[in-house]
């Protein structure tokens, strides 16, 4: 008897000892306290996330926050940010990305939380390459990850890819994602199922979201059980996370949503370290101006960290008030958006900057036909904005003058000419002189000194980036970036080191707003830029400012 009171006193004690850590949780971080920084985040992202744009850093992950938050942000914003969507589908003729599928999935989760339809999308259905199986599985994990959580945000029906090799089911993506879980009972991004290797937090947490509209089906639940459990004992003292070694803030915001979409309470007894949970550690990464840190130890805000450190905030808000979860968005109300079809350029455009219209229609020129500029090359010419030589020739990979570029950019922001003698070596009666007067006058480019132009010196890619930008900004667009975010647009190229200091703002730019190709290996910013290089960036500007 003594021994059965015994075991009744230690199961006692045991719960009383769950409910008072429990309990200290609560008191931790409250729903008001929540909301607080919730708001404070919501401040900083309107703030550095002025324009909306297609891409990982200041586009959706930020749109689906600001969106999911329930805070009042004006409907400009959202219809510039389906502005930008729509000319790049329009512009890439509805391909987005050739292999990597989180593209669709990413734009389709934004679009949905908008309240826009991505079923049409300047008459392409979005969400048509999800249908194809293999395609979507070349990124691995991430691949089918992102396309449940895409297709199930609006309850999407699957779509029917007719060009699919192997046309994808729901249950296709599910079970690829479980036969890649690890003997730790959780995912990593390049692991495959049965591997030794440890499992990553944030993978197992993403993956966590994808599988929560799963749970009926026993494997699936099964599953979840075993990551659960994995999650917790990696679980960190403070309530945090480390991946790859390195505590950070993006681990746990994984893990926040994760429960979240599974309807896991954030104070859940497993996920309680020493009277520290989730929301604790999380809320330590914050700074007073509403980002979030990278890591604990980091010298500076990084925008990746705020943009989901704030979308894990929203989650947990969600869920604090009863709502539905981050990703389940069949509480957003359809809106209309593009119905004016007509309008041109960003709302925040100069009034002298206009839409250039057809010239030209059938306008293409001999040595481009094989080339991969080409479509950017042929719809400028055909608005007489670029022309070649009397032979047919583009001269594709020729370098280009600044009297050049201040032509083409001139004819693209369809800014009237005007003569203007500022320049000593810029004669009046010379055709690139009212051109070269214009671009200066509007501040696109600016003289070499001594009251010089240059203007048969060539243009290298880092003076074509700064130009460009500035030509950007007289479309409407931001073109301002705090040291954090120009670190982690060009951080990812091995040369940007080599960046004049007073380019490396104009060069992030172009590279965050895809005007340069953030896949570039390398920068390469002192080398000449080439004619399809300039034809292919005023190309991406125009049609990320609508001018096309």
């Amino acid at each position: 008897m003594k021994g059965v009171q015994k075991r009744i006193l230690a199961i006692v004690m045991t719960v009383a000892l769950t409910l008072a850590l429990s309990t200290q949780a609560l008191a931790l971080v409250s729903k008001e306290s929540l909301r607080d920084a919730l708001i404070s985040s919501a401040s900083y992202l309107q703030t550095t996330v002025k324009t909306p744009k297609i891409g990982s850093i200041g586009g959706e992950w930020a749109i689906v926050g600001l969106a999911r938050s329930g805070l009042p942000i004006p409907q400009a914003y959202w219809e510039d940010y389906y502005a930008a969507v729509a000319a790049e589908v329009k512009a890439n003729q509805g391909t987005l990305h050739e292999k990597k599928y989180t593209e669709y999935s990413r734009i389709i989760l934004a679009l949905t939380a908008i309240g826009a339809d991505p079923k049409n999308v300047a008459g392409y259905n979005l969400l048509t390459p999800l249908g194809d199986f293999e395609k979507t599985i070349w990124q691995g994990i991430n691949g089918p990850i992102w396309a449940l959580l895409a297709l199930d945000c609006g309850n999407y029906a699957m779509p029917v890819n007719a060009n699919a090799s192997k046309q994808a089911t729901r249950q296709m993506y599910v079970d690829d994602i479980l036969s890649r879980q690890l003997e730790d009972g959780g995912w990593s991004l390049n692991g495959s199922g049965g591997g030794s290797n440890p499992s990553d937090p944030d993978v197992t947490g993403m993956v966590l979201q994808a599988l929560s509209n799963y749970q009926t089906q026993d494997k699936v639940k099964a599953a979840t059980e075993r990551a659960l459990s994995c999650l917790s004992k990696r679980q960190e003292a403070d309530g945090g996370y480390a991946s790859w070694g390195t505590s950070n803030a993006e681990s746990v915001v994984q893990v926040i949503v994760a429960l979240g979409e599974l309807g896991i309470d954030l104070n859940d007894p497993r996920f309680v370290k020493q009277g520290k949970t989730l929301l604790d550690n999380l809320l330590s990464y914050q700074q007073k101006t509403g980002s979030f840190l990278h890591m604990s130890a980091g010298s500076g805000s990084s925008q990746m960290a705020s943009e989901q450190g704030f979308y894990a905030l929203v989650s947990a808000l969600r869920a604090a008030e009863g709502k539905p979860s981050l990703y389940c968005m069949t509480d957003v109300a359809i809106q209309v958006f593009g119905a004016k079809g007509g309008t041109v350029g960003l709302s925040g455009k100069h009034v002298d900057v206009k839409k250039m219209p057809l010239t030209q229609p059938e306008k293409t020129f001999q040595d481009i036909t094989q080339h991969s500029m080409r479509e950017a090359i042929e719809t400028l010419a055909r608005r007489s904005i670029i022309s070649g030589t009397p032979n047919g020739l583009f001269c594709p990979d020729q370098s280009m003058t600044r009297a050049e570029f201040s032509t083409i950019v001139v004819k693209a922001l369809g800014l009237e000419p005007k003569p203007d003698n500022l320049f000593r070596d810029v004669p009046a009666d010379q055709w690139y002189a009212p051109f070269v007067g214009t671009a200066y006058r509007y501040g696109i480019v600016g003289g070499v000194g001594d009251q010089n132009f240059n203007p048969y010196g060539t243009i290298t890619r880092q003076e074509a980036a700064i130009m460009v930008a500035r030509a950007a900004k007289l479309c409407g667009m931001d073109t301002t970036m705090n040291p954090t975010a120009m670190r982690d647009a060009l951080a990812p190229f091995g040369d940007y080191m080599t960046i004049s200091s007073w380019a490396k703002e104009g060069m992030a730019f172009c590279y965050q707003e895809h005007i340069l190709d953030p896949n570039d290996l390398r920068i390469e910013p002192t080398r000449p830029i080439l004619r399809a290089e300039i034809a292919q960036m005023l190309y991406n500007l125009l049609s990320r400012a609508n001018l096309l």
